[in-house]
């Protein structure tokens, strides 16, 4: 039940009648006709815009298209009230048997209310992480991670077929600066001192690998040239980095759907064939770049290069996708693996990016537009910088990881369900402060605690009233006279448990899982308030010693608001508390 949808299809259909009368003309827009709650609760429990958004395209007065619209929606039994307010917007009351309507829909839905055919089974891929495999995974990694994995649940709940996707990087120059850096760790497991010179990777994580490459390798390697163990001890230290990083997202429990390796594309003509589709196109030719404005770099020098016609599609430069020298740019293999999963049927894609990929997004774009023609979208987050704090003080570098905080840190000092729920907390593009004292604490400041606590809370009354000998089942709860939860309380926690399917698919939309965490706050916030004034007010505690019917009726309320952030609490991976320690 998406109640909110449900009065959208009814001022729709109150406007088709409008119409067909002629009060308003035919061959109207309806698109952006919307039904949401009012800003002031004070205006009703619903507003339309349809009257100020029509009032040009039908040439009238908004007002009188409001007054006739409010008309119509007064013969729907579930309004009470259709008022007209400012210049034409329309406030609607509802009768209070649609809350219970509500209320009863989410404990007979369950685990599937809110859930959206809002997708219709389109295929939605989503990249994240994507890590350099060449050590373990930062805090910077673990806020994409959670991102990541929380809008790809988000999706999948609102009907998309999703794809979860890790771009292995193991084709640039960083893994055979992984390799030289495992290669003395293996002198070292020799006996030999490792010469952890600049440029290569300090951290003790490479200390087993370098055991490891002794007990496959011995002695053999030492004091053979490069090009004698460089590719073969590539790949051992690849593998190893890659099943350290798959352990880092276990403590997370992020699990993908697909490893893609960078490494695959080249000699396998894949990136030719995905620059041989743009030249098809017209969009790749040889030519000389402007110098880039500003300062000119030492080592600038014009030069022809192999360029993709980037700014037909609203880059700012065309970009190169082959070197002076023959040798592909960092472009090419992300234009082949793009187009690799444009072929795989996707019809939309979702790239997950570090704040540092910002001047990434134009080019990766384009190339999308252009290898599909402009069927397959690409939406690119770009996820913004964590600053750790314990103790007032900036949270210190891992030793073990040489130069900073890995994944394994913040959850081991935190835990998986706050390190995910606080990742949340602020939407992907701004700043996140994560204080380890504040994330732990037990207060409404801390919105990890709140809401599992609005969890806790009801499981505590289900199991008080199960003590009872009443039937807290949700059949059993969903058929109790929900109509006696008439208390402006009661019914503004059964308004905030309506409005869980209109989130769920205005979160979609935009690709903002953050907005499940702020709704899950809100509505923990209405039952920590209904349970407070029920110290107050004996009436309103959820067990109603002596009065079986009344209880089941407030409990039924409780388990509903359960329900709901059981649901949103699992789109981002969350487990319920099902009591505090």
């Amino acid at each position: 039940m998406n109640l909110f949808a449900d009065m959208r299809a009814a001022v729709i259909a109150a406007l088709d009648q409008m119409v067909a009368e002629g009060t308003l003309p035919a061959g109207l827009d309806t698109a952006n006709v919307a039904v949401e709650p009012p800003r002031d609760a004070a205006h009703g429990d619903m507003a339309t815009n349809a009257a100020m958004v029509l009032a040009k395209p039908a040439k009238g007065n908004p007002r009188a298209i409001a007054e006739a619209l409010a008309a119509k929606l007064l013969s729907d039994p579930r309004v009470s009230a259709a008022e007209v307010a400012g210049p034409g917007f329309l406030n609607l009351r509802l009768v209070p048997a649609v809350w219970a309507e509500v209320t009863a829909a989410a404990l007979k839905t369950g685990a599937d209310y809110g859930r959206s055919t809002l997708g219709q089974g389109i295929k939605v891929n989503v990249e994240y992480v994507s890590a350099n495999p060449t050590g373990p995974m930062h805090v910077g990694h673990t806020r994409g991670a959670v991102f990541g994995d929380a809008l790809a649940s988000l999706l999948a709940f609102a009907g998309y077929d999703v794809t979860r996707e890790y771009y292995i990087n193991d084709g640039g120059a960083q893994v055979n600066v992984l390799a030289r850096s495992a290669f003395e760790r293996y002198r070292e497991a020799n006996g030999l001192e490792p010469e952890i010179r600049e440029g290569l990777y300090p951290g003790d994580y490479l200390i087993p690998v370098g055991e490891a490459l002794k007990a496959k390798y011995g002695d053999s390697l030492l004091g053979k040239p490069e090009e004698v163990w460089l590719a073969d001890v590539r790949e051992f230290a690849t593998a190893a980095m890659m099943a350290m990083i798959r352990e880092d997202l276990e403590l997370l429990n992020v699990k993908m759907d697909v490893y893609s390796s960078e490494k695959a594309l080249y000699g396998t003509g894949k990136i030719e064939a995905a620059l041989q589709r743009l030249e098809d196109l017209g969009l790749i030719y040889e030519g000389v770049l402007e110098p880039p404005k500003g300062k000119l770099p030492e080592d600038w020098e014009e030069r022809e290069q192999t360029l993709f016609r980037s700014t037909k599609y609203g880059d700012d430069v065309d970009r190169p996708v082959k070197k002076s020298d023959g040798s592909w740019t960092y472009f090419a293999p992300d234009i082949a693996y793009h187009y690799d999963k444009v072929q795989r049927g996707f019809a939309q894609l979702i790239d997950v990016f570090g704040a540092d990929h910002g001047g990434y997004v134009k080019r990766m774009k384009a190339a999308v537009a252009a290898l599909s023609e402009n069927k397959v979208s690409l939406d690119i987050k770009l996820i913004q910088l964590v600053k750790l704090f314990k103790n007032g003080e900036p949270f210190k570098m891992s030793k073990r990881a040489g130069t900073f905080v890995t994944l394994r840190d913040v959850v081991e000092q935190a835990g998986a369900d706050v390190t995910r729920f606080h990742m949340l907390t602020r939407k992907n593009d701004a700043p996140l402060d994560f204080d380890f004292d504040k994330v732990l604490e037990q207060s409404k400041d801390n919105p990890v605690f709140y809401v599992q606590y609005a969890h806790a809370r009801v499981a505590s009354v289900l199991r008080k009233a199960a003590d009872l000998g009443i039937d807290t089942s949700d059949a059993a709860l969903a058929a109790a006279d929900l109509g006696r939860n008439t208390h402006e309380a009661e019914l503004a926690l059964a308004k905030k448990i309506a409005e869980w399917p209109r989130h769920v698919e205005i979160a979609a939309r935009a690709n903002e899982p953050h907005r499940v965490a702020f709704f899950l706050y809100e509505i923990a916030s209405d039952l920590h308030a209904l349970w407070n004034r029920g110290n107050d007010e004996p009436a309103l505690r959820f067990v109603q010693e002596g009065d079986a019917a009344a209880t089941s009726a407030k409990i039924a309320l409780a388990r509903a608001c359960a329900v709901v952030i059981s649901a949103g609490l699992g789109i981002l991976g969350v487990t319920p508390a099902q009591e505090m320690r």
